[in-house]
């Protein structure tokens, strides 16, 4: 071996490490999802979430990461999985308008997409539809807004109809504005 040959080629050993280093992955960017239900429950939503992040060139553990927890029903668990998320320091957290308080008072940095939300409005979780406002926004399902209307179709439909009971969940306050426009 010539001496020209010995030092080229000492000279790109040498630059291994370097290109090595530089071919090691950064951190994925992080989406932690945030479930109230059983992670039974909610198997079609995942898959169909997961399903069109890869349509959109998303694909779980190559270009994204994905952290999912389960409330399994219980709200007092929201506090708790939300304090997780901002020390796994994540990039987005995806849950549902039951779980954003507790997702708000954790973070005011991180930004926060709900699935569905009954009325973000009413219910403080955005300063307006058009314009949300701090790190939250979503989908409304404006069944607020609809309650007094699909009364007004029952009336029809049921002409005689003299008394109505409705029942909801005082402690979730949504259900609380719905019932108030019934």
């Amino acid at each position: 071996m010539t001496r020209r040959a010995f030092i080229t080629l000492l000279g790109g050993t040498a630059a291994w490490p370097l290109a090595a280093r530089a071919q090691q992955p950064s951190k994925l960017p992080t989406i932690g999802l945030l479930g109230a239900g059983t992670r039974s429950g909610w198997t079609d939503w995942v898959a169909a979430f997961v399903q069109r992040l890869q349509e959109l060139g998303w694909i779980e553990g190559r270009t994204v990461a994905m952290e999912v927890r389960w409330a399994e029903g219980r709200s007092e668990r929201y506090i708790e999985i939300a304090a997780e998320f901002v020390r796994l320091k994540v990039d987005v957290i995806v849950t549902v308008g039951s779980a954003v308080d507790a997702v708000k008072q954790a973070t005011s940095v991180i930004p926060v997409v709900f699935a569905a939300a009954v009325d973000p409005l009413g219910t403080g979780l955005v300063a307006s539809l058009a314009r949300p406002g701090g790190n939250i926004t979503g989908l409304s399902m404006q069944s607020a807004d609809l309650a007094a209307k699909r009364l007004e179709l029952l009336r029809e439909v049921l002409p005689d109809l003299r008394r109505l009971a409705v029942m909801g969940n005082v402690n979730y306050p949504a259900a609380v504005l719905e019932i108030g426009e019934v």
